[in-house]
């Protein structure tokens, strides 16, 4: 087999890990004769070999000519021998002038193989490194551009063909050229070499995910899985040109498009605080879509050192003292260390950073690996485990290294909180060398609390899924995937590495120079890499049954322990109210029970004792559901009204007006009672809590209002404090209280989602999320969330804590209004369906018909039994749940 850098003569299975990291596998033949002395595995540097040619051909110049013979002579200096006895050790290297003679199964095909040979070893003369990887470029090039797929691979005659290019499969340490193919049912990769088999063939209909990849930070990979939650793809592809990846991506996301919802981080992290994602299962997610892969070593999934205790006899998983402080890179974790590199960080010139290796690179990953991918490990270090006292012995060292080392700041991989105990093993019985002590080294040393790797294991999961680790992984995650990945928030974090390391770092196609070039590349591949930034603010915590009895106060950076919801009210966790989450489990099977038609469309409704009707002909109308009668209709003002609501003791009715006030109605003494002239343009909507009043309006404002009690009598008018304005750039249309009314939310006519704290009347977040008006918001139950609609019909929801967009689903039409529990939405749409909405598996899961215009307005009782919806189409709909 002739490689780059090497001819390998082995009498077995070839493995692709025998080539030289960035070296490429030509081609294969078989030979019939060899000499005794090649009964094992070898390598010979083409670099090394004096003559190539004609067996038995003399004269000096005839060293390196063709020959027609079926017989090949090679004269070199030095040869590794590799694997013998079939046993996985460091290569035996032996020097001397050597000669070995073979003859190919095929004679006519001598002359093609000396000259492959021939070209190859004039490319590993060349004295620059640069020009070497030049001329194999060209070489490898040739042969790609001379080939094409084979065509007869096709699983049908009758597939399309849709596109075909060039490309490289990856695995680690090693890539495979040759030539891609997708149809309108399969994707082909054919390596030019045939290996490991003639083609790989994957069925479009199984593909579950795919993942645009940078590889040595460029955006030239594609990563292909036919599984939704295994950690290793089935392929992938690294492409010679950015737009053949986006061409092949374009064609399977187009297949996909109605078969798979394309997932994002977000979506992921709703998932994850709704406890619906396990910690491992979220980390592992947002490493995909941060470019890690287990294809790529130098962007292997990184996973954090959890526990800090490797000494006790008992895990303690309920003492803090037990864990790794999240917050803190693990360079960071020891404040003497820490003050020395931040010293030399003080005088290093510009581009500076904190650390000179990374948290994660191939060495490290291998460097845990190396009992179960031993091979790698030599691929890696030229044919050589490391020393045996550096390497991964003990799991209390190993981490003590971490803490100490002045060089060592790697976190971990998957594999310790997975279920295969097979890395902590020498089940391979490898000699990986003897430590300084005497002793071998064997199996991984564990901690005392462990009582066999299988319980180690164990004990990790449960460390990574503890509350502890719940409550303070999102700190992690800033640091790794986060806002304090780059920039300040980074050197505040004392989260900063070599630039090398980041996306954008360092742009190769600038590079002239070949050899700075392909220096610079062996460095980026060897050295590690950042994952892809995800989170550019920071990352929300999980939500946990500990958050209970949340104080009313809050501020921007407070903990969400801290967080301003009701006194006493529990997490989604807790709820005991078994009727409301049956409810919302069966929200799918709705019904409709009733409905009544009106002469004029609803504008907006309510239930509570009465229906109340806001219509858009200026007049408020109350309708008996017991008696199925129009009660009264009362007319306020020449212009529309917006919206209503009924106080509590159902004795007096508030309305807001396009005519700029807000009216109040006594039921019991059938009359207006009062006018509050409070705006400079149309309200177009109001809230009540604990006799406050809160109006939005089309000036801009937001207005908080106090002397608005429960019961008002008609014997005298009503004094009305402003107690707040809330300012915004432009119009209001929307605004709702979370359950305590500690805080607000706004939409605007741009499409900005506001979250106002009441107590201080300040903002603490502003969200653009809409590309127009923003149509309904509204708070979690638990306050720890906002949903959105908007007319561009996309239903977003929002972390109160932190202001980041972490869900985004969109229809086809706009959602009107809607009601939710933090996990499902029922909202009313432009056409007047009804639609319920799975957040947290990102879909819709029902289209229920309903109205025939747009759905104006949809309430729930308290008890989740009842929904009334008024629409367009002038019709009140009655609807029951059936479960």
């Amino acid at each position: 087999m002739a490689g780059q850098d090497y001819l390998l003569l082995f009498p077995a299975e070839f493995s692709l890990l025998l080539l030289n990291l960035e070296e490429y596998y030509f081609e294969q033949h078989t030979t019939f004769r060899l000499s005794d002395t090649l009964k094992i595995k070898c390598m010979i540097p083409l670099r090394d070999c004096i003559k190539i040619g004609k067996h038995g051909e003399n004269g000096s110049n005839r060293h390196f000519a063709k020959t027609k013979s079926g017989e090949i002579s090679l004269i070199f200096s030095q040869v590794y021998f590799i694997k013998e006895h079939n046993i996985v050790a460091p290569y035996k290297i032996e020097r001397g002038k050597m000669e070995y003679v073979f003859e190919l199964d095929v004679s006519g095909k001598v002359e093609d193989v000396v000259e492959t040979l021939l070209q190859l070893h004039r490319a590993s003369c060349l004295d620059k490194l640069g020009d070497q990887t030049a001329m194999i470029t060209a070489i490898l090039q040739s042969r790609l551009a001379r080939t094409s797929f084979d065509k007869n691979r096709f699983q049908s005659v009758s597939e399309k063909l849709h596109m075909e290019c060039k490309a490289e499969m990856v695995t680690p340490l090693v890539t495979n050229p040759g030539h891609v193919c997708i149809t309108d049912t399969n994707l082909y990769f054919q390596p030019l070499n045939g290996y490991p088999k003639p083609v790989v063939q994957i069925t479009l209909q199984d593909v579950r995910r795919i993942y645009k990849r940078r590889h040595g930070l460029m955006p030239l990979g594609l990563e292909v899985f036919c599984t939704e939650d295994d950690l290793c793809s089935d392929i992938y592809l690294k492409f010679y040109e950015p737009q053949d990846r986006d061409d092949l991506y374009f064609y399977i996301a187009t297949y996909l498009e109605h078969h798979v919802a394309e997932r994002t981080a977000e979506s992921y992290t709703l998932q994850w605080q709704r406890g619906h994602l396990s910690n491992y299962q979220y980390l592992l997610h947002l490493n995909n879509l941060a470019d890690r892969s287990c294809n790529d070593l130098s962007q292997y999934p990184v996973f954090p050192w959890i526990i800090s205790d490797y000494c006790s006899a008992e895990l303690d998983l309920s003492n803090p003292g037990t864990f790794r402080d999240l917050s803190r890179p693990v360079g960071a974790l020891n404040k003497e260390r820490l003050e020395r590199l931040l010293a030399r960080y003080q005088e290093m010139p510009e581009p500076k950073f904190m650390y000179g290796s990374h948290y994660s690179s191939p060495g490290y990953v291998l460097f845990y690996l190396v009992r179960i991918a031993p091979e790698y490990m030599l691929c890696l270090q030229n044919g050589r485990f490391d020393n045996a006292d550096r390497m991964f012995n003990s799991i209390g060292e190993t981490w003590k290294n971490c803490l100490d080392g002045a060089t060592d700041f790697k976190e971990l991989i998957p594999e310790f909180y997975g279920d295969d105990v097979s890395f902590l093993v020498n089940n391979l019985k490898l000699d990986l060398g003897k430590r300084q002590g005497g002793q071998m080294v064997d199996d991984v040393e564990l901690p005392p609390w462990a009582r066999s790797p299988e319980d180690f294991l164990q004990k990790s999961k449960d460390a990574l899924e503890s509350n502890y680790v719940s409550e303070h992984l999102h700190e992690w995650i800033d640091l790794i995937f986060g806002y304090k990945q780059k920039g300040s928030d980074a050197v505040g974090a004392h989260n900063v590495f070599h630039p090398l390391t980041y996306e954008g770092g360092v742009d190769l196609n600038s590079i002239e120079d070949p050899d700075e070039k392909v220096a610079m590349l062996t460095q980026i591949l060897e050295f590690g890499q950042t994952p892809k930034q995800l989170f550019v603010t920071p990352h929300p915590r999980r939500i946990t049954p500990k958050f209970k009895n949340f104080s009313q106060t809050y501020s921007h950076n407070a903990p969400m322990a801290d967080s301003p919801v009701s006194p006493g009210e529990e997490s989604f966790e807790d709820l005991t109210e078994e009727s409301k989450t049956l409810a919302w489990n069966n929200i799918a099977k709705l019904q409709l029970h009733d409905q009544y038609k009106i002469h004029k469309e609803v504008r907006k409704s309510f239930s509570y004792v009465s229906l109340l009707i806001v219509k858009s002909d200026s007049t408020l109308k109350m309708f008996s559901k017991e008696s199925k009668m129009l009660q009264r209709s009362i007319s306020f003002s020449n212009m529309a009204l917006s919206s209503c609501l009924l106080l509590p003791g159902d004795a007096t009715v508030i309305s807001s007006s396009w005519d700029n006030n807000i009216y109040f109605y006594s039921i019991a003494f059938a009359r207006r009672q009062d006018t509050l002239m409070g705006h400079d343009d149309a309200v177009s909507k109001i809230c009540w809590h604990d006799n406050r009043l809160y109006s939005a309006s089309w000036d801009s404002t937001v207005k908080v209002w106090s002397g608005v009690p429960a019961e008002m009598t008609c014997t005298r008018r009503q004094r009305f404090d402003m107690l707040a304005e809330l300012e915004h750039d432009v119009s209001v249309d929307t605004i709702s209280l979370n359950a305590a009314s500690t805080l607000l939310v706004s939409g605007t006519k741009e499409g900005t989602v506001n979250i106002w704290d009441l107590t201080t009347a300040t903002m603490l977040h502003q969200i653009p999320c809409h590309s127009g008006t923003v149509c309904d918001a509204a708070f979690s139950p638990d306050s720890r969330h906002v949903l959105s609609t908007g007319e561009d019909g996309c239903l977003n929801v929002i972390d109160v804590q932190t202001g980041m967009l972490i869900s985004s689903m969109t229809s086809d039409e706009p959602q009107r209004c809607f009601i939710w529990d933090g996990n499902s939405v029922l909202s009313g749409s432009q056409s007047g369906e009804l639609l319920v909405w799975d957040l947290l598996g990102g879909k819709i899961s029902e289209r229920i018909q309903g109205h025939t215009g747009a759905v104006t307005c949809i309430w729930m009782n308290e008890q989740c039994s009842s929904i009334i919806t008024g629409g367009e189409d002038r019709q009140i709909m009655f609807w029951k749940l059936q479960y």
